[in-house]
């Protein structure tokens, strides 16, 4: 292949990833008004400014592109919520640090948290399945990094997994709180970390 044949081919290569970001970016605006279920993707590849048939080039449908949306939403988070829970510091501050993450989260990805918060329980079920499959794999790291802490000590896997889920279902709600929270949204973070620091407590006297 010559080399104006390679640019050319990594012109198009670029230009295919611009649109398929674009019609992510734009579904995602759409969203903040309605569910995806009753999106159509005239009304997305409208938005963007391309045919109809350039939507095929890059998702199956509305739900694949649902999909794709949950895996920018949560793909980048792995290891990030488990690692504020790991790291040094006693419950209070690794509480702190986590509904900071999640305040944080909401502050700069309000349109991608809104869209979980939404999809979560919607009528899409690959979506519902595909977000679902996000939390269980936030819940085992969360998990992992409970099972290094002493307060773990004589805990089973499957009782380090039902906390962690309590952790990540308790995330989700939080940030739902905080996106809907009027003001600074210093009440629903103060709510969040009480709420954690009472299942911390539950968990110091789980194996009494």
């Amino acid at each position: 292949m010559s080399h104006t044949s390679t640019a050319a081919t990594g012109v198009r290569q670029a230009q295919k990833l611009k649109t398929r970001q674009a019609l992510l970016d734009e579904a995602l605006t759409l969203l903040e008004e309605q569910s995806l279920s009753s999106l159509g993707l005239r009304e997305v590849t409208r938005a963007v400014g391309v045919a109809p048939t350039a939507f095929y080039r890059h998702f199956r449908d509305t739900a694949d592109l649902g999909v794709a949306l949950v895996e920018e939403a949560l793909g980048s988070l792995h290891g990030t919520i488990g690692t504020a829970l790991a790291d040094e510091g006693d419950a209070v501050v690794r509480i702190d640090r986590t509904v900071g993450l999640i305040a944080d989260l909401v502050r700069t990805h309000p349109a991608h948290v809104r869209f979980i918060a939404r999809e979560r329980h919607g009528g899409v079920q690959p979506v519902r399945e595909a977000i679902g499959t996000q939390l269980r794999l936030f819940a085992q790291e969360v998990a992992a990094a409970f099972a290094r802490q002493p307060e773990s000590r004589g805990w089973s896997e499957e009782d380090l997994l039902m906390l962690a889920g309590l952790y990540v279902d308790h995330m989700v709600m939080a940030a739902s709180a905080l996106l809907e929270a009027e003001g600074d949204g210093e009440h629903a973070r103060d709510v969040a970390r009480r709420q954690l620091r009472l299942v911390s407590l539950g968990r110091q006297h789980w194996l009494d």
